[in-house]
Order: C-alpha cells, then sequence, then structure tokens
C-alpha cells in the first residue's frame, strides 16, 4: 500500500519533469542544439543579365552592329568554376510573325509559285552566343526543349495534319532562307568570363535587323544540365524621317498608299515636262 501511494505521486513529477525538458529542448535554436553548427543546403546558382539600354533607334545609315549583354553568375561552386564546367548560352530573339513559304517551279518557261506553307510565329530574327560549341555543352533534346539553336526551336505550320510532307522540307528552306539573309546567326565564343562572376555576350545586329521587341535570354547550364535562365528585353526602333514614313505606313495605311500613288503619278508627268524635247 505504501509503495503503491509513492508510485501514483512519482509519477505526475516524473511526467512534469519529462514535459519540461521536452519544452527546454523545442526553445534551444537549431544552430546551438547539442553544440553542432547547423548545416544549411548550399544556395543554387543564378544567372542576372543587364542591357546598357532598352532602346536601339536605327538611322538611314545603320549598316549592322554588335550588341554587348553584360551578366553576373551567382552562388557559383569555386571547384566547378576552376575546371570550366559553367557554360552560358545567351540568345537575342526577334519579334515573331506568320511567314508563308512558297516553292517555285518552271512550266514553258515561266517561274510561278507551287507548293507552299505558312508557319506561324516564327522568330524575324535570332542571334546567338555562346561560350563552347554547342555539341560541347549539352544534348540535342535539351536544346529542343528550351528553343535554343536557330535548328532547334519549333515552327508551327498552320495545318499541322497536312499530308503533303512539305513541312520538314519548308521549315529547313526557311532557316537557310533567314541564315542567309543574315538574321539567323550563332556566334560559338560570343559568351566570355571577363572574371570569376561577370560574363560578356556579343550578339550581331544585322542591318536589316527587324523593328520591334526583342527578347534576350541567358541560360546556365553546369556539366551539361542546365540550371538556369534569365530575361531581359530590348526595343529597336527607327529614328527620324524613316520612323515617321514607318509609323504612317503602320498607322494610316490606306492615306499613305494613296500618297504614294500620287507622288509616283505627279513624279513620271513631272519627268516628261523636265525632259521634254521640242
Amino acid at each position: 500500500m505504501i509503495m503503491q501511494w509513492r508510485f501514483s505521486h512519482i509519477i505526475p513529477y516524473t511526467a512534469l519533469i519529462l514535459s519540461l525538458m521536452a519544452s527546454a529542448a523545442q526553445a534551444i535554436e537549431p544552430e546551438t542544439a547539442f553544440g553542432l553548427p547547423h548545416l544549411q543546403t548550399p544556395a543554387a546558382e543564378t544567372v542576372e543579365i543587364g542591357l546598357s539600354t532598352e532602346t536601339i533607334a536605327l538611322t538611314s545609315n545603320f549598316s549592322g552592329t554588335n550588341l554587348t549583354i553584360f551578366g553576373a553568375l551567382d552562388n557559383a561552386d569555386p571547384l566547378i568554376q576552376r575546371q570550366g564546367r559553367y557554360d552560358i548560352i545567351v540568345v537575342l530573339q526577334g519579334p515573331s510573325r506568320d511567314l508563308v513559304v512558297r516553292k517555285k517551279e518552271r512550266h514553258l518557261g515561266v517561274w510561278i509559285n507551287a507548293a507552299s506553307e505558312t508557319f506561324l510565329g516564327v522568330p524575324l530574327s535570332y542571334s546567338l552566343a555562346s561560350t563552347r560549341n554547342l555539341q560541347d555543352i549539352t544534348d540535342p533534346k535539351t536544346y529542343r526543349q528550351l528553343s535554343v539553336g536557330t535548328s532547334n526551336f519549333y515552327m508551327a505550320p498552320e495545318d499541322p495534319n497536312s499530308l503533303s510532307g512539305n513541312i520538314p522540307i519548308f521549315s529547313d528552306e526557311l532557316r537557310a532562307i533567314k541564315t542567309r539573309q543574315g538574321l539567323y546567326t550563332q556566334r560559338i565564343g560570343g559568351v566570355e568570363f571577363i572574371s570569376r562572376t561577370l560574363f560578356r555576350a556579343t550578339l550581331a545586329l544585322p542591318a536589316n535587323v527587324p523593328v520591334g521587341r526583342h527578347k534576350a535570354r541567358a541560360l546556365l547550364f553546369r556539366n551539361g544540365v542546365f540550371l538556369r535562365e534569365a530575361n531581359a528585353g530590348l526595343e529597336i526602333v527607327k529614328a527620324g524621317f524613316e520612323q515617321s514614313v514607318y509609323e504612317a505606313a503602320h498607322k494610316h495605311s490606306l492615306w499613305y498608299g494613296l500618297f504614294a500613288v500620287f507622288l509616283a503619278m505627279f513624279t513620271g508627268w513631272f519627268g516628261r515636262i523636265l525632259f521634254k524635247k521640242d
């Protein structure tokens, strides 16, 4: 009976002591619990890019130029950095538009338009710069998933169920035409690290660069694995008299067309009077 009384009093005190010990353990910060440092997960690498200007004005004597984009790599692993296993690809993609590709055939000595394919939302320009050859950075499947590379982004046909079999052929021909025009370019080695964390990318802007909103992308790879992407915007506009003509043609197309016809008729009439022989 005595032993039972003692245990009945000891049990509540024991529970109280255990409860206080649990509360004290919860109150200890993880960093100092049991005198051991708290191990934190290393921060993931990130990439940032910056443009010196958000607008580029094209004048009448514009013959093409190089665009320089600066960027920074944060939280880089020093060991991987020393091994040179970080790679950067920078892309400047122009505005998109629906484009028609036509095949010309000769009939009876006359060239006529035959088969054609329409592709939706095709980038009018595409400039790429990379630290190394693309095949040395990652695999083609990753490039197709990221739409990186002049031959890897998808060209959506207007009729994907077409049975003509011309879609792959016309798609490749459209890329080849843009490449010959200097609108699709790839510059291997165009991205270089100027310090341990800062890099510089040089992209080509051809003389016929399209006007509109351009998107700059910087993609970070580590040992062939895609990590992060950073984006920035760039507006390319015409300047001076060319800009006025461009805006008039797009905003007041009817009056612009009538004025063009009148100007052509007046020029012809005035030239006839000026060079009329007596």
